[in-house]
């Protein structure tokens, strides 16, 4: 699918992979480039730069999304392109850390990939044509020793893509999954943890991998190439891949293991 001329959304555009994605977009050629993110202050920032639009959107709101993507149809006439992109870093910690961070949780990383499909891709799938892309991370392929609700909503975020991809991938809907390590974001911390094994990758070469993907119609998108080697790894032989991150876990914790 072809960006030139199209109508493209990108959520938690203001900043990271989001703001390289709607940067990359609008140099691609797309009619409009919507910016949205809960900070409407620097969407506008990053839409300024290419007289793109920013519409201030939380994800875990299901009216947030559907307030954002009919703006849109109604200025623009359609969505053509949605890069449901948003996420959060949250509190390293495992199963003992609090509900409602749980919850935040699967609201951005799970439902709201729900909520924007539910609201974009019936129509995409009635013209016969549209892109609809999820961020999860390498950490929804392969899991991270940090965060235990980063990892385990990662993974229902491919498990959306998997879905989309599987029920309107003969409709016409080209569905990606972006799964990087560590990329140069706000939510990178000190030196990346776990994820900066393969290195830091600025958004902008994130968001080239993205275009590319999007044009060979490719379900995963793995800037670092790395991540399909270990993904091969874990499936060839699962117990050996979880020793290889209790491991990990192990050191990360300090302990022995």
């Amino acid at each position: 699918m072809e960006i030139r001329g199209k109508v493209a959304i990108v959520t938690g555009g203001a900043s990271g992979i989001g703001a390289g994605l709607a940067r990359r977009f609008a140099a691609e050629g797309a009619r409009a480039v919507v910016v949205a993110d809960l900070n409407l202050p620097q969407a506008r920032g990053v839409a300024a730069e290419f007289g793109g639009e920013a519409v201030q959107c939380d994800v875990s709101r299901e009216a947030d999304i559907q307030a954002l993507i009919e703006g849109t149809r109604q200025r623009h006439g359609q969505v053509d392109i949605y890069l449901s992109n948003a996420g959060i870093l949250g509190r390293p910690g495992g199963f003992e850390l609090e509900d409602a961070l749980w919850e935040k949780m699967w609201q951005v990383h799970g439902m709201a990939h729900v909520w924007a499909a539910r609201a974009v891709v019936p129509e995409m799938a009635a013209r016969g044509e549209g892109f609809f892309l999820v961020t999860a991370s390498a950490a929804g392929l392969l899991n991270i020793v940090e965060s235990a609700p980063y990892g385990v909503t990662k993974h229902a975020a491919v498990a959306v893509a998997e879905w989309l991809r599987i029920a309107y991938g003969r409709r016409g809907v080209r569905v990606s999954c972006l799964c990087p390590q560590s990329v140069r974001t706000a939510m990178v911390t000190g030196d990346g943890g776990s994820a900066r094994h393969d290195g830091i990758l600025t958004p902008e070469k994130v968001a080239g991998d993205v275009v590319d993907a999007m044009r060979e119609e490719r379900f995963l998108v793995l800037p670092h190439p790395e991540v399909e080697k270990y993904f091969q790894g874990k499936a060839q032989d699962y117990d050996r891949w979880l020793g290889g991150m209790q491991k990990m876990y192990a050191r990360h914790a300090g302990g022995a293991g």
